[in-house]
């Protein structure tokens, strides 16, 4: 199968931030700790990432740390390459030095709520501009417009370097058009964890994951099973995790996955402005969550 690199899991990176400077030591540290746990490939800067808060001189010094630090150990995939300004778009794509990457990740266009036609004008035009292959980002959730399934599929017909979509929109009906329509060597990948499960089992390649920057092994284990058609010990690792997602949104994202990180002693829960840190409530709950988890492993341990 073509685009074999990007089945699996791939892990949508966080930047880990320490005084306002995004902090390299715990950075090093996360990218060391995802390639140990058994991730695919790495997606840097994207929406996990803070891309939007990065100036261009602290997005260039993340690619370039990443880079020097992955050392072509896996794939990675550069974010930061979505827009709501197409012409802005393709001069970013122009200037950008893509050496060491395998992909970009491209969101469909916020804010301005095109239609159709203008979702697949727009990649059209992306996919005329990039060197790379191209992961189509569907988020309805953060750029208030939605990918449909029929609209998907022609744009994975229309130029051959879009080889994936991340189906961030959590509908499972939609995404299992995608899988039932899509060209051969097109791969489905889940953009969504509590959905995850059942988009993989249902057919889907795997996932571009936020829990797999706190839980790389377990993630990427499940997800293989799934993809071995071992779905019983999948779904033993898909249940030990359902309490804690709602904890890792619910002040959004990445504020509640840093949060989990910090616990782990990963990096610290600091975000950028207009994000905060979780709060010392919420950090109780998620606390609670993750503990419950280690319990688990526990008891698996004896027995």
């Amino acid at each position: 199968m073509k685009n074999q690199k990007f089945r699996g899991t791939g892990v949508a990176m966080v930047t880990p931030f320490k005084n306002g400077k995004v902090d390299f030591d715990a950075l090093e540290n996360i990218i060391e700790f995802l390639i140990a746990g058994g991730t695919d490939y790495i997606v840097c800067l994207g929406t996990t990432g803070e891309s939007a808060t990065l100036s261009a001189s602290e997005a260039k010094a993340v690619f370039d740390f990443t880079i020097k630090t992955n050392r072509n150990r896996i794939p990675l995939v550069a974010g930061m390459f979505g827009g709501n300004n197409t012409a802005a778009l393709k001069q970013r794509i122009a200037t950008f030095d893509f050496t060491g990457f395998d992909a970009i990740l491209s969101a469909s266009p916020s804010y301005n709520k095109p239609s159709q036609e203008g979702i697949y004008q727009h990649y059209m035009a992306i996919g005329e501009s990039t060197p790379l292959p191209i992961i189509i980002y569907n988020v309805p959730g953060r750029t208030a417009s939605n990918i449909l399934a029929e609209t998907t599929i022609r744009i994975a017909n229309g130029n051959e370097k879009f080889i994936a979509i991340k189906e961030a929109s959590g509908d499972l009906v939609q995404g299992t058009s995608i899988i039932r329509n899509k060209p051969k060597d097109f791969l489905v990948l889940s953009g969504d964890d509590p959905t995850c499960f059942a988009l993989i089992a249902a057919g889907g390649d795997g996932v571009i994951s936020v829990i797999g920057n706190a839980y790389p092994k377990e993630w990427s284990d499940m997800t293989n099973f799934i993809l071995k058609n071992e779905i019983e010990f999948a779904k033993s690792i898909n249940l030990k995790f359902e309490h804690l997602h709602k904890w890792l949104y619910i002040e959004g994202n990445p504020v509640g996955i840093k949060a989990a990180m910090e616990l782990k002693s990963l990096c610290t829960r600091e975000v950028r402005l207009p994000l905060v840190p979780l709060s010392n409530l919420n950090m109780a709950k998620l606390q609670d969550a993750v503990s419950l988890i280690e319990e688990l492993d526990n008891e698996a341990g004896v027995r």
